[in-house]
């Protein structure tokens, strides 16, 4: 494997890791009272779902060579699921508005809701999977870099994903005494990121 492939590799990762960039962000202003071990564990799995992803695109692309009925439909699911969290957050934020100042409880870490982001964030990566076999062509045992090129991928996300995270939580600060606001932020955000990837599926927009 070159080092031109590496950077191929790195380079890609980045980009995978815009959206869970974004989403960290957004988790990092909302969820109150965020301690070492939780803030780590959202990158955690956004990484570790952006290495998962291609690795099955690799060996599901090996044997099957394209599948294009998922094609049609990932964009959907991404924008489904940001969608409907995103939706929960901003009705969940309008109603801590309306609520009387002693009902309002801060929002708590949901594990769940982290797993569907991971999952959401990840899906076009299962799409590099299939071009990783013409990425490493001509590369002697292609199965063994397919490996370390989806753990550069990961490690890629996560850091890129923790930055997002303190980013969130300072921005959050800021929020503080209107964590309400924050949260109806936090879900416009996710909607508009749905929406982005949606479009990005019809090749509409490609950022």
């Amino acid at each position: 494997m070159t080092f031109g492939m590496i950077i191929s590799v790195f380079l890609s990762g980045v980009s995978l890791s815009m959206d869970a960039f974004a989403v960290s962000i957004c988790d990092g202003m909302v969820y109150q009272k965020l301690n070492k071990r939780k803030a780590v564990f959202m990158p955690l799995v956004f990484g570790l779902f952006q290495a998962i992803m291609p690795i099955l695109g690799f060996y599901i692309g090996m044997a099957f060579q394209r599948i294009e009925t998922f094609d049609a439909v990932d964009h959907w699911i991404a924008f489904g699921l940001l969608t409907i969290i995103g939706g929960k957050m901003i009705f969940d934020g309008i109603k801590e508005l309306r609520a009387p100042v002693e009902e309002v409880k801060p929002k708590e870490f949901s594990v769940t809701e982290v797993l569907f982001q991971g999952v959401a964030t990840s899906i076009d990566a299962f799409f590099l999977g299939f071009s990783l076999n013409a990425m490493l062509s001509g590369v002697t045992n292609i199965q063994l870099w397919a490996w370390i090129s989806v753990v550069i991928i990961g490690v890629t996300t996560f850091a890129i994903s923790t930055a997002g995270v303190i980013i969130g939580v300072k921005v959050g600060k800021l929020f503080r005494k209107k964590a309400s606001a924050a949260e109806i932020a936090g879900g416009v955000i996710l909607i508009l990121i749905a929406i982005k990837i949606l479009l990005g599926g019809y090749g509409i927009i490609n950022f």
